[in-house]
Parts: C-alpha cells; structure tokens; sequence
C-alpha cells in the first residue's frame, strides 16, 4: 500500500530555514515524479516544487525559486525539501505527492501524505 509520510515542518521566523522530508513506502520510486504541494487558510492549494524520478528534472513555482530546492535519494525513499529565507507568506500546510499512474517527470496530485505544518512568523 503506497503511503506518504511529511515530516520537518515547525515554526521559524522570517528568514530563516526548514528541510522537509517526505519518506514513501509501497511504491517504486525510480517509476514516479514527486512534488510538493502546500495550502494556506482560505487559500487553494497549489504546487511549489516537482522532481522528476531520476532527480534530473526540477522545477519551481515563480515565488520560491532561488530559495527552495527539492532534492531526492531513492535509495532512502525518500524526496526533500530544504527552504531557505522563509517568508510569512509561506506559512502553509505542506504535502508531497505523487500521480495516481506513475509518471517519472509530471507531478500531480494523486496520492499524498498528511501534511506538515510550517509557520513563519516573528
């Protein structure tokens, strides 16, 4: 059974930095691209980052770029997030997901775990 499992998020004040983690298990991961996905109060949800299944391919959303970077280790199972000079608006719930048909370079929201907060704040 595939599940998802975020960890890392806390509470961090502006300008500083979190690495969230996102470990898989019942899937193979050479087969599947994986993003990272957050929703804010009252906000729709929206991509932030996606990694192809090799770790070749990255890509951000415009407002993280230069300061986000997604990485992976499929020998860990296991996709990153690291965020540095953290905003307020990027207090979310963070998610990492993969497609419901394995894709190894689009990201889409299939399956997901059950988030990780992140709070920026002073």
């Amino acid at each position: 059974q595939l599940q998802l499992v975020e960890s890392g998020g806390g509470l961090v004040q502006p300008g500083g930095s979190l690495r969230l983690s996102c470990a898989a298990s019942g899937l193979n991961m050479d087969d599947y691209a994986i993003g990272w996905f957050r929703q804010a109060p009252g906000k729709e949800r929206e991509g932030v980052s996606c990694i192809s299944s090799s770790g070749g391919s990255t890509d951000y959303e415009d407002s993280v770029k230069g300061r986000f970077t997604i990485s992976r280790d499929n020998a860990k199972n296991t996709v990153y997030l690291q965020m540095n000079s953290l905003k307020p608006e990027d207090t979310a719930v963070y998610y990492c997901a993969v497609p419901i048909i394995p894709n190894r370079s689009s990201c889409q929201w299939g399956s997901w775990g059950q988030g990780t907060q992140v709070t920026v704040s002073s």
